[in-house]
């Protein structure tokens, strides 16, 4: 199972790779906190309000705050912000939040076209019919947060949607998640680079319950294990 070195190092490693693929134009490298109680952190520091993400306000505000405050780990190069923070407790992974933030304002890329075709990182947002929208894989292991069925420890929320949780099978790492990214949006570039991009084989084990499995659920690279 991954110890938070190891989620660190991915985090790290996958960031200085897209930098050098030029497929994103800021960056904050992550860190690695001991915040007591037999705690630790990877995420992107002190920066920024990672819980302003979650506010009851238009998505463009928050896009807007979180790219004021540079409460990401990357930028892609059409404005796209990339989050990734996780807590272990005693080196076991205990929660994590990996956020995608779309930028609102395309119109830039969808009225100018031509600008962009020759740019592989753009291929799938200058169609006029794309509808940016955010998408977050959420992990906590907390007795008095996860719910079976109702609140899975490991979900799927799209587009802000308050009781929005597919259930997912297991914890994400960053590779799983800028592998699905990447390959879901940026499929052109991913295309072209994606044998550029370490890879790495760690896994989470299995957190979904079976109450869980009989839903439409998201299955994802795991350890070896069965339903909770």
């Amino acid at each position: 199972m991954p110890t938070p070195e190891d989620i660190r190092h991915q985090m790290e490693k996958l960031t200085a790779d897209l930098v050098g693929l030029s497929l994103c134009d800021r960056q904050n490298f992550p860190s690695l906190r001991d915040v007591g109680h037999g705690c630790q952190e990877v995420g992107i520091g002190d920066r920024g309000n990672m819980s302003y993400a979650l506010k009851n306000v238009p998505y463009n505000e928050i896009y807007s705050e979180l790219k004021r405050t540079q409460t990401y780990n990357i930028r892609m190069l059409d404005g796209a912000l990339v989050q990734m923070m996780y807590r272990f407790r005693d080196n076991k992974v205990e929660a994590h939040r990996l956020a995608f933030f779309p930028s609102p304002y395309l119109e830039e890329f969808q009225n100018n076209p031509e600008i962009y075709l020759e740019d592989d990182i753009y291929a799938e947002v200058i169609m006029k019919n794309i509808v940016p929208f955010p998408l977050r894989f959420d992990f906590d292991c907390r007795a008095d947060v996860a719910v079976d069925v109702e609140h899975p420890m490991s979900h799927l929320t799209l587009g802000q949607y308050q009781n929005c949780r597919i259930p997912v099978a297991a914890p994400m790492t960053p590779f799983h998640f800028i592998d699905f990214i990447l390959r879901n949006f940026y499929n052109t570039a991913y295309r072209k680079y994606f044998a550029y991009i370490t890879s790495f084989p760690h896994a989470f084990d299995v957190s979904i319950t079976s109450n869980e499995m009989k839903l439409a659920y998201v299955q994802i690279p795991t350890q070896q294990g069965q339903a909770v």
